[in-house]
């Protein structure tokens, strides 16, 4: 020690010593290294799974609540539609929402949220925001029943806007398209007609859109024409609607409120 530490005759012989011994060192520590850099390795690809997993839920999550927002949008734009049109009518409306449809394919009807505690009414009108749908049926303390205008026994006394031909629009059972009744072949009608409700019949009020003449089709012999039209209204898609009152209703529905 004494040699080592007055003199360097050892340093070559330290230096040779150390290169042999490194590969020795090296060589014990290899399996405690691979152990350290395996387990950062799965360290690291666990962190990476988790990440990836809130990543994709965040994912989720911000796409369901796109679509929400999305709906939210749609929705008040509809609403805006719908009130936008009840500024236009002459009569008070209250606007009622869509709480259930008959599953019965023969009947076409829906349950809106409305009752006799909003003074609705047994044959009051019900529009959307683009054309009458159709007629309170029934009426229970929060909910009502409609029948729409599509229902193979509803009917409506209708005027062609362009002719003021006056007609009787029936419903067919397909939401989507009516039938004018005893069309004369001599009738003043054709495709792109809009119908109005008349008025005639003391059911609804006059002035509404009904429908949209889509179909005329004549064959010789017979006495009357053809005539299909696709209502104003959206019947299978409509959520939020409009009850009509008349002034006579409306005083009418005040009185008995103030009386109860």
């Amino acid at each position: 020690m004494f040699i080592d530490d007055a003199t360097s005759w050892l340093d070559g012989t330290r230096s040779a010593l150390t290169v042999a011994v490194t590969p020795v060192v090296v060589a014990a520590d290899l399996p405690n290294r691979s152990a350290r850099d395996l387990g950062e390795v799965f360290s690291t690809r666990e962190d990476m799974r988790r990440r990836i997993s809130e990543l994709e839920s965040e994912r989720i999550l911000l796409k369901v609540k796109t679509e929400k927002m999305a709906a939210l949008t749609a929705e008040n734009l509809r609403l805006r539609d719908l009130l936008g049109s009840a500024a236009k009518l002459q009569d008070n409306v209250l606007v009622a929402e869509l709480i259930g449809v008959n599953p019965d394919p023969e009947e076409q009807e829906v349950i809106i949220d409305k009752g006799v505690a909003d003074h609705v009414f047994i044959g009051q009108p019900v529009l959307d925001a683009q054309g009458l749908m159709g007629q309170v049926v029934e009426v229970s303390e929060f909910s009502s029943r409609v029948l729409l205008i599509s229902d193979q026994t509803h009917s409506v006394p209708v005027q062609v806007l362009r002719s003021n031909l006056r007609l009787i629009a029936q419903g067919t059972g397909l939401d989507q398209q009516l039938e004018l009744l005893h069309v004369n072949s001599t009738a003043d009608i054709q495709v792109g007609d809009q119908l109005l409700s008349s008025g005639l019949g003391n059911r609804f009020p006059v002035g509404y859109p009904v429908g949209v003449v889509d179909r005329v089709s004549f064959e010789p012999g017979k006495p009357f024409v053809e005539v299909k039209a696709q209502p104003s209204a959206q019947l299978d898609r409509t959520r939020h609607v409009l009850l009509v009152f008349t002034e006579s209703r409306v005083a009418s529905g005040r009185n008995d409120g103030s009386s109860g």
